[in-house]
């Protein structure tokens, strides 16, 4: 559908950059996930409106999503407390894009992933290091590299692969554009969204993955259930 604006980002996006780079990550890191079996079931864990569900259910057995019970969209309902009914080592990989920093508790989300998850399976996780206030309907937490590592490991599980989006300069432009955008006439903002964003996409070679992997708005995970 093309009014899904994050599987389809538009050019004058305020969140153009940010938005491909992410889908492409995922997409990237859910085909390594899944290879070139069909037999996994994915459980997309705080779903939202599932952005990526019409992809990623041609790749796995079953797509299933958690979200908060005001989400009519997920399969099984949660509260806040991330807690859900379903049983021990249900899922082979857990999806859980832009949940982290909306959770009451970072800490109780990752362990209640952990225990949906099968032995050695794979939760691919994204969250914020340097991003703006979007409470959808809370926005608790921002983490440096080192502390989101800190975070995920103390739940149990060994990350496999760390990658970070977005680096320190165009971080920066990024949020030098959010803080401006929404105090300019509603006509400006496209032609303005545009121009800092191919200035944000020009800006981020400037940073290598290493220091992206170090310094970045945007980090995205593979991480796996130690046993």
């Amino acid at each position: 559908m093309q009014d899904n604006y994050r599987l389809y980002p538009k050019r004058h996006s305020p969140r153009y950059v940010h938005l491909t780079r992410l889908k492409n990550q995922t997409f990237k890191f859910i085909d390594e996930l899944t290879g070139t079996g069909s037999d996994k079931v994915l459980l997309d864990f705080g779903c939202g409106d599932m952005p990526y569900k019409e992809v990623i259910q041609l790749k796995v057995a079953a797509y299933l999503g958690i979200d908060l019970q005001m989400n009519p969209k997920a399969d099984y309902p949660i509260d806040f407390d991330s807690k859900t009914t379903l049983p021990d080592s249900f899922g082979d990989i857990i999806l859980s894009n832009q949940v982290l920093e909306h959770v009451d508790s970072p800490s109780g989300y990752l362990k209640e992933a952990y225990r949906l998850l099968k032995p050695d399976g794979r939760i691919l996780l994204s969250t914020h290091g340097y991003w703006f206030y979007h409470p959808t309907p809370n926005d608790y937490w921002r983490w440096t590299s080192a502390g989101l590592r800190k975070t995920i490991e103390a739940e149990g599980f060994e990350i496999l692969k760390f990658h970070g989006i977005m680096g320190l300069a165009a971080s920066g432009l990024q949020l030098f554009q959010d803080g401006l955008i929404f105090k300019m006439p509603k006509f400006l903002r496209p032609v303005f969204s545009f121009t800092m964003q191919v200035l944000i996409s020009l800006f981020d070679k400037v940073s290598t993955q290493e220091q992206k992997d170090r310094d970045a708005s945007l980090y995205v995970i593979i991480a796996k259930k130690k046993t």
